[in-house]
């Protein structure tokens, strides 16, 4: 069954013009009721690990750009699938099958005690797999971008995630401790603690801010994909340009957070006012991406490929 699936996905859903019409959905619905019990098993794969996903992950401040990366991949997807969907063949079936005895135990005991961390990239591993077999590794190449990009849905490594961010946030508390200080504010720091007045801040909930991280660099890649892809040098220049706008952003919701525990108490900055800075802090680094792109326009023409004349 597998030796021709690749060369019916590219003869039958592939066309010349590059773009999907009716006419093409039906041979596309004709391959997969042919193969619907790999689709079931897909299926069966991927329901139960994105709904744990959804669940532990986009609902925190961390992930709640999972549902965007989704939508936005799968165009991404869609878009590039269209270009390069006559080149699928079937890729290597012992190829397919050792990753797949590889893969496939660690996704079911990750699945088994629960680690979604684990259980997420194991599960999009088999699905690379999976169309490795299908289409052939010419596609999965050609669609290096959506394939890279759509792993942000799943929630990296707790202790990774704070292996990079805690000296980033000892760094913007120290920091922000600072300025206030130099300024009159009655304000220490102690440890993971910052005293402001007769209120008491956790560094660590302070910077809780710097968890969108991911989600910044995630949007950040896709805008910088979509609109400068053809540039690559300067693509690699604005990419670099995401991690101090997040860290200026993150500073700046520091130093407000400080200010209303300072002026409005712990409660107003543990509630409402929390949430929302962290959603004005977010919007701050997406438009901060924004302005660097438009001030660094005379460069990105320097940089931009000459054509031939």
């Amino acid at each position: 069954m597998n030796e021709h699936a690749g060369d019916i996905v590219g003869r039958q859903v592939g066309n010349g013009a590059g773009r999907y019409g009716l006419a093409d959905l039906a041979p596309l619905a004709r391959v997969l009721i042919r193969y619907w019990p790999l689709a079931l098993g897909v299926l069966a794969v991927i329901i139960p690990t994105m709904i744990g996903i959804a669940r532990e992950s986009w609902s925190t401040e961390q992930g709640a750009h999972g549902p965007i990366v989704v939508a936005t991949a799968l165009w991404l997807f869609w878009q590039r699938w269209t270009e390069f969907s006559s080149s699928a063949r079937s890729g290597n079936m012992r190829i397919a099958l050792i990753a797949f005895l590889i893969v496939a135990p660690i996704y079911c005991v990750a699945r088994i005690i629960n680690v979604i961390e684990v259980e997420g990239f194991m599960m999009y591993g088999l699905m690379l797999i999976t169309a490795y077999w299908l289409i052939g590794f010419a596609p999965l190449r050609a669609m290096w971008f959506p394939i890279l990009y759509i792993a942000f849905i799943f929630p990296p490594p707790d202790t990774i995630v704070a292996m990079v961010t805690q000296p980033l946030k000892i760094g913007i508390s120290s920091a922000a401790i600072d300025l206030l200080y130099n300024l009159g504010y009655p304000i220490a720091g102690s440890g993971v603690t910052i005293v402001i007045g007769q209120y008491q801040l956790l560094i660590a909930a302070a910077c809780a801010g710097l968890n969108s991280l991911i989600s910044l660099s995630a949007i950040g890649l896709f805008y910088i994909y979509v609109r400068h892809n053809a540039n690559w040098r300067y693509a690699m220049l604005l990419m670099l340009a995401i991690v101090p706008v997040a860290i200026l952003a993150n500073f700046i919701r520091v130093l407000a957070l400080i200010l209303i525990t300072h002026y409005l108490g712990d409660e107003a900055a543990q509630g409402f006012l929390h949430t929302f800075s962290g959603i004005t802090m977010f919007l701050f680094s997406v438009l901060g991406i924004f302005a660097v792109d438009a001030l660094a326009s005379p460069l990105r023409r320097r940089l931009a490929p000459r054509t031939a004349a």
